[in-house]
């Protein structure tokens, strides 16, 4: 049985590094500054470090890897908020929504 939930957590993070790649990409085209490290070859484990800069010094920070997951939220360079495990994911998804959203629609949701 452990061997078997090993395989799927890193399953697991090898989904959520391809996913993390693909959102700093998308971020970027949409002109929002985001980064995605990857470290490790897959075989022998394997990570990544998603930064995004929401604007006003506001930063979010996921990190991924065989050891756990984590968010982090700043702004002014003091830690904000901090999730770990599924919270993180939920977070990360929330965030990734509202900045994927075109900023014309994001001003009229923020109005109404």
């Amino acid at each position: 049985m452990f061997p078997r939930l090993a395989e799927q957590y890193r399953s697991v993070v090898h989904d959520l590094v391809m996913s993390l790649q693909a959102l700093a990409k998308s971020l970027q085209n949409s002109n929002v500054a985001a980064t995605c490290y990857i470290c490790g070859d897959g075989r022998d484990g394997q990570g990544a470090s998603f930064v995004a800069n929401l604007g006003d010094n506001h930063m979010v920070r996921f990190l991924v890897s065989d050891f756990g997951i984590s968010w982090v939220e700043s702004r002014n360079g003091h830690e904000l908020v901090k999730l770990e495990g599924a919270e993180a994911i939920q977070e990360l998804q929330r965030v990734a929504q509202v900045l994927q959203i075109p900023p014309v629609r994001n001003r009229q949701r923020a109005e109404a």
